[in-house]
Parts: structure tokens; C-alpha cells; sequence
């Protein structure tokens, strides 16, 4: 190299500037100039024998007990035969799905390899909702392995929701409505109807509802008031729903009532003059000794009865009677 740097700067001259003598030779800024397009084939050209993999959806979405297909395609390769593996990735676990050019797993029977490399489920359950991982193995390719992962989602209608709405409660008290499911996939959200008019989050953000006090959360399905009024009477029912569809409750009636304070201190007066009574009457009992004990602590007063075989002392009447009596004899 130093020999062709000492021929150019002598065929450039020594007045010539030495970047004119450092410039690339003319073949090679013929290249310089070739169009994008032949760069773009000679950067393919470099591609050729490597496996490549794509997907027309990578997020699939179905219904449960409809099918799907998670689309696995072959773009680039040079081998007639590769190895396709199927696994699937769910709770932190890998299981095969297709393997040895068999269906595996609980997929087994209701699955197939469609095209060499996609996969077709049929009947799929909430619990098909996983990653699926497609592995491609071309030996004869320059990079031999590819693969993608492909999220399948099962969506899940509800089912009726429970509800529990209370029968009565009194003015001005709290009351919680409750509104629960448990089978829908991705979880529902929840909205609650008096009357079969559908209630806000927050009974501040509608007019229509300035004289209640509720606050509805429609991930929990709750819906809590915190002082009911005369207005919240109604029939009450919920709905669940998510994307897959919807579900709801009975109706049932919430009745809110006035509180009778004077029927109250009344009552409280009677019970407090029916207690007194009863204590006046115990007083009186007890002062004319019906609860005196006639009992005494140690002896009776009272001279014990004659027991039987008590030997009795002779007075001198008696004695005077039984001489009399032998007298006569």
C-alpha cells in the first residue's frame, strides 16, 4: 500500500493537494453510484438460507367453544422438511402441543397442523387462553431456527350475577347493594337499574339523581348508599357483561321508610310505666310478708311432737289412781 500511495502522489504531481492523491480509485466509486434496488438483491442475496417465520395475527380472540387457527408461516427457507414444535405457555409452565408430528396434551383430539406450520383449534375452552409458542428447525439453512409466540384470548359470557338488595330500610340509614359473577372471561363490568333506568357511578354526576347518595363501582359490582331517601324506593336489578356478552338478576324491591319517632318514645313510655308497675307491685307483696320465710335459723319455736317409745313421767294423780285402783281389786 505504501508503494501505490508513492505512485499516485507522483502521477498527481508535487504541487497537486494530497487528498487529490489519497482519492478512492474510479472503480470503486463506480460502485459508490449503483442503483438501491441491485444493493437492495445483493442484501437479500445475503438473506437466502435463513429460516424466517411471520403470523397474520399474533393476538388471536374467540368466543369459547368456537375455533380458532394461530397462523404460523414459513417466509424463508431452503429445507424441503423442517421440524414444527408446538408448546404451549401458561402459569409459568411449557407443555407440548405438537410434537413428533402429533397432537399433544389436552389438545389432543380436537386440534390439527394446518398448512405444515399454523395450528386450528376446535371447541376451545376458557382454558386454552395461553402464549403459544411456534418453532420452526431447518437444517439445511444458514440460521436453522425461528420462531414466534402467538396470545390467545377465550372470552366467556356471563352467567346470571348474584344479587342481594335489602327489602326495607329507614330514611337517612346506609344501604349496600351487592352484584356478583365469577364465570365471565375477561371479568365483567357491572351497572345497576332502578326501575329499568340504568344508574350512574355517582349520583352527583346526573342531575336526575340530586336527591340520592350512592356511589356505584362496576368492577365490584357494589352499589352503596350512604343516607337513603324516600326516593330510592324501587325495584332494583344488575348486569354483568364483558365483550364476549351479558347477563343479569331479578328484580327485587327496596323499600325505604319513615321512622316514627313519637310511635317510638311512646312505646319506650309504655314499656318504662309497664316496668314500673311490676316493681310497685313486688314492693307491696314483700311488705305483707308473702316473701317472709316462717323458718327460723337453729330450733322451732313450736314444742316438737310426742315421738313414739318416749317413756313419760308418772305425776302423783297418776300414782294415786293406780292405788286406788289395786285397792279395789
Amino acid at each position: 500500500m505504501r508503494g501505490d500511495y508513492k505512485l499516485r502522489r507522483a502521477a498527481a504531481g508535487p504541487s497537486a493537494p494530497l487528498d487529490m492523491a489519497l482519492r478512492r480509485p474510479p472503480r470503486l466509486r463506480l460502485c459508490a453510484r449503483l442503483p438501491d434496488f441491485v444493493l437492495l438483491l445483493l442484501f437479500r442475496g445475503c438473506l437466502i438460507g435463513a429460516v424466517n417465520l411471520k403470523s397474520s395475527n399474533r393476538t388471536p380472540v374467540v368466543q369459547e367453544f368456537e375455533s380458532v387457527e394461530l397462523s404460523c408461516i414459513i417466509t424463508d427457507s431452503q429445507t424441503s422438511d423442517p421440524r414444527i414444535e408446538w408448546k404451549k405457555i401458561q402459569d409459568d409452565q411449557t407443555t407440548y402441543v405438537f410434537f413428533d408430528n402429533k397432537i399433544q396434551g389436552d389438545l389432543a383430539g380436537r386440534a390439527e397442523i394446518l398448512g405444515k406450520t399454523s395450528l386450528k383449534i376446535w371447541n376451545v375452552t376458557r382454558r386454552d387462553s395461553a402464549l403459544y409458542r411456534c418453532e420452526v428447525v431447518a437444517r439445511n439453512d444458514r440460521k436453522e431456527i425461528d420462531e414466534i409466540v402467538i396470545e390467545l384470548t377465550v372470552q366467556v359470557k356471563p352467567v346470571t350475577p348474584v344479587c342481594r338488595v335489602p327489602k326495607a330500610v329507614p330514611v337517612g340509614k346506609m344501604a349496600t347493594l351487592y352484584c356478583q359473577e365469577s364465570e365471565g372471561h375477561p371479568r365483567p363490568h357491572y351497572s345497576w337499574y332502578r326501575n329499568d333506568v340504568p344508574l350512574p357511578t355517582d349520583s352527583r354526576a346526573n342531575p336526575r339523581f340530586r336527591n340520592s347518595s350512592f356511589h356505584l363501582n362496576s368492577e365490584t359490582g357494589t352499589l352503596v348508599f350512604t343516607a337513603v331517601h324516600k326516593d330510592d324506593s324501587g325495584q332494583y336489578y344488575c348486569i354483568a357483561s364483558n365483550d364476549a356478552g351479558s347477563a343479569r338478576c331479578e328484580e327485587q324491591e327496596m323499600e325505604v321508610y319513615d321512622l316514627n319517632i313519637g310511635g317510638i318514645i311512646g312505646g319506650v313510655l309504655v314499656v318504662l310505666a309497664v316496668l314500673a308497675l311490676i316493681t310497685l307491685g313486688i314492693c307491696c307483696a314483700y311488705r305483707r310478708g308473702y316473701f317472709i320465710n316462717n323458718k327460723q335459723d337453729g330450733e322451732s319455736y313450736k314444742n316438737p311432737g310426742k315421738p313414739d317409745g318416749v317413756n313419760y313421767i308418772r305425776t302423783d294423780e297418776e300414782g294415786d289412781f293406780r292405788h286406788k285402783s289395786s285397792f279395789v281389786i
